[in-house]
């Protein structure tokens, strides 16, 4: 029974180690690429800002739709 308890015991520790390495690893990376410049109020090179307008309806609201 002693060695069955110290088998799952190992088991559980290597687990929680290999736990603790895969997150350390995935910190690291994602702590890499962080850009850490400041966000400004001016709008990117290229950016169209808002969306574009619809185009004018072919009828007045309220009139009816005609069936070409």
């Amino acid at each position: 029974m002693s060695n069955e308890r110290n088998s799952h015991r190992n088991a559980v520790v290597l687990f929680a180690v290999a736990m603790i390495i895969a997150i350390l690893a995935a910190f690291v990376t994602t702590f890499e690429r962080v850009d850490t410049r400041t966000a400004s109020n001016e709008a990117a090179p290229g950016a169209l800002g808002l969306a574009r307008p619809h185009p004018p309806l072919d009828r007045a609201p309220g009139q009816p739709v005609s069936g070409h």
